[in-house]
């Protein structure tokens, strides 16, 4: 690894000072992505802030229709937390597919949306249940903050602090992991909200990262029951293929994945 110079600030503030004062910062949450990637050399940055231990970015809060979590909120403590698994049961179901227990004692939610790695199980939760992103700044859509592979709406410095999921009527999550890395190979989310509203989003399937299922959507707000997805047919156009799917391999893995995705909501 490259020399660089470690902080430990207290604060959303002092964090973001360092940040603007350093000209090659980077913040570190779980350290899931930053660490590897300094270790093969890919990255250095002249100061790590971390940012895993603000009191302030860390809890889980439900109150007026609204799930809060914080962004250095850990997936175990997201997995374990009673107020998620009451209000949004299919988040605490995602939680407990993410890598193994090191990772989940690790990692963040925040780092998860931010790094917005193509194969990650978060962005396809926020996307699906129309999540708000907020950062230091401001409060972003989850239809707009999601721009392409390892790309968000995020600003130079800009920090999230938490994620705001409204409560749905139903939602359910299932994937079709890698056995070696825990990534989704593909996975879906599928969500109804309180209004009617249906929303399906894939990971690990698409060129562009995280993307909405219209097909799916479609038939299921006509219906939601895995067995009207039967019929839909997903283009393999645009999907990935690599050494573990083909895209036609990938399109068929999303319409199985929302058909147990729909099976498991609650």
């Amino acid at each position: 690894m490259y020399e660089t110079i470690y902080h430990r600030p207290s604060s959303i503030d002092e964090a973001a000072a360092l940040f603007a004062k350093n000209e090659d910062g980077k913040y570190l949450a779980g350290g899931h992505t930053l660490i590897p990637v300094m270790k093969s050399r890919l990255a250095a940055p002249s100061n790590v802030i971390d940012i895993g231990r603000i009191p302030a970015l860390i809890g889980i809060e439900a109150a007026g229709g609204t799930l809060m979590i914080k962004a250095a909120t850990t997936y175990y403590d997201i997995m374990s937390s009673t107020q998620v698994k009451q209000s949004i049961p299919a988040i605490a179901r995602l939680t407990s597919m993410l890598g193994d227990p090191q990772v989940r004692a690790r990692g963040t939610i925040g780092g998860s949306i931010a790094n917005n790695d193509p194969a990650a199980d978060f962005p396809a939760a926020v996307l699906a249940l129309g999540a708000t992103i907020r950062t230091n700044k401001r409060d972003i859509a989850a239809d707009d903050f999601f721009k392409g592979i390892f790309t968000t709406a995020l600003q130079d410095g800009e920090l999230i602090t938490a994620v705001l999921f409204p409560l749905a009527a139903k939602a359910g999550y299932s994937k079709f992991r890698h056995p070696a890395s825990r990534f989704a190979l593909t996975g879906v989310f599928v969500a109804q909200s309180k209004g009617g509203d249906v929303r399906a989003v894939a990971t690990g399937a698409s060129q562009s990262g995280v993307m909405r299922v219209g097909e799916i959507e479609k038939a299921l707000k006509a219906n939601w029951s895995a067995a009207a997805l039967d019929s839909v047919k997903i283009s393999p156009d645009g999907l990935l293929e690599d050494i573990h799917g083909t895209a036609e391999y990938r399109a068929n893995l999303v319409k199985v994945m929302a058909q147990r995705a729909v099976e498991s909501a609650e």
